[in-house]
């Protein structure tokens, strides 16, 4: 598997009493762990043995992996590079060419802001590089849209704490369970333990869910059938200091931005783990379908005012038509894209590379 992560030395883990007290003020429900038993058998050895060692003949060459991932990310991204590309086929370049791009660029969700910054932006360089033929303004597109996405393009740093506390928030039916299997899969391959809380307590099918990827990866699920969703992520991370786990994801329960009695839920989970853990959670990352377009954008902006967001994950850009969604974001909340996911598959989920998706969109 290509490289998915950024590494940093690991810092000395502070020591661990040997019983961490609830906080007073918030109210906490002892939990029991669920310790899977099924090991997942596709990419990576069982534990004890290295989950980082797949071998040669399971796992296919860095540079065919590259390709494939390339290939299907272009396949999936052709809907939206089919609206935006087409118009430069034979066009002249006058008011009609930038009056069909903005069309393109805003049926793509690329947004207002974004949309106008990129024409005003392309007819400037048009105009100061003389450029006369459709080719080459689709170029200078191409590079307008790089320099927007490029910042957004941040890897996700393992290593830095222990535990590193990853608090994992979205809509319901933007795949946040099944994106937590996948980063744990892909986690483990790189050499960290990880255990997941299921602070979803109010849906049972998603604890079942979690419970069903922690059986696959040999994970231990922090889990309770009903009751507080901060008292399983307070246990987690109690639990993994303890343990001395590396990474602690945990799962919220989904709900829309406008819900503010829900939203403010999610505040105290993040004031809980702080107390668990000075510091903690490190990351703070929403999951968003790329398929709600500028419902995205406003589904980031909420979650980012309530919980200061750290990193993105967008999934189902497969088959989308909506890809310029990461324009939008870029110009108006740019907080880092760490994974984009085109499929259902654990390699369907990669490392957001700017240069790889405008290509995709240019192909």
């Amino acid at each position: 598997m290509f490289s998915f992560f950024k590494r940093k030395p690991k810092e000395e883990p502070a020591p661990t009493p040997q019983s961490v007290a609830a906080p007073a003020s918030e109210s906490i429900i002892p939990v029991t762990e669920t310790v899977s038993a099924t090991p997942f058998t596709a990419e990576v050895a069982t534990q004890p043995a290295p989950a980082s060692a797949p071998t040669a003949d399971t796992v296919p060459a860095p540079a065919e992996q590259k390709r494939s991932w390339l290939s299907r990310l272009k396949a999936g991204l052709a809907k939206t590079s089919s609206n935006l590309t087409t118009l430069f086929v034979g066009a002249r370049i006058d008011d009609d060419l930038y009056d069909e791009l903005e069309a393109a660029l805003l049926t793509s969700d690329a947004g207002v802001e974004a949309t106008l910054f990129l024409l005003d932006a392309l007819k400037k360089k048009v105009k100061e590089e003389k450029l006369t033929e459709a080719e080459q303004v689709k170029t200078a597109l191409k590079a307008l849209l790089l320099e927007l996405l490029t910042p957004l393009q941040k890897p996700l740093e393992l290593g830095r704490h222990q535990p590193m506390v990853m608090m994992i928030s979205g809509v319901n039916g933007a795949g946040k369970t099944t994106t937590i299997g996948k980063l744990a899969k892909h986690m483990q391959v790189h050499g960290q333990s990880v255990l997941l809380a299921a602070g979803d307590t109010f849906r049972a099918a998603a604890r079942e869910q979690l419970t069903i990827w922690g059986e696959r990866n040999d994970i231990t699920v922090i889990s309770q059938e009903s009751g507080d969703p901060a008292a399983v992520a307070f246990d987690a991370v109690a639990s993994a200091r303890a343990k001395g786990t590396d990474v602690v994801m945990v799962d919220t329960a989904g709900r829309l931005p406008t819900q503010l009695h829900l939203m403010e839920e999610l505040k105290k989970i993040k004031r809980v783990i702080a107390k668990g853990m000075d510091g903690a959670p490190q990351e703070i990352l929403l999951i968003i379908d790329g398929n709600t377009g500028q419902n995205a954008l406003a589904q980031v902006k909420a979650f980012d005012d309530a919980l200061q967001l750290t990193g993105l994950v967008i999934t189902k850009l497969d088959g989308t038509a909506k890809g310029g969604v990461l324009a939008a974001i870029a110009k108006n909340r740019p907080v880092p894209v760490y994974f984009i996911g085109i499929g259902e598959q654990i390699e369907d989920l990669q490392p957001f590379n700017a240069q790889e998706f405008v290509d995709a969109l240019f192909n």
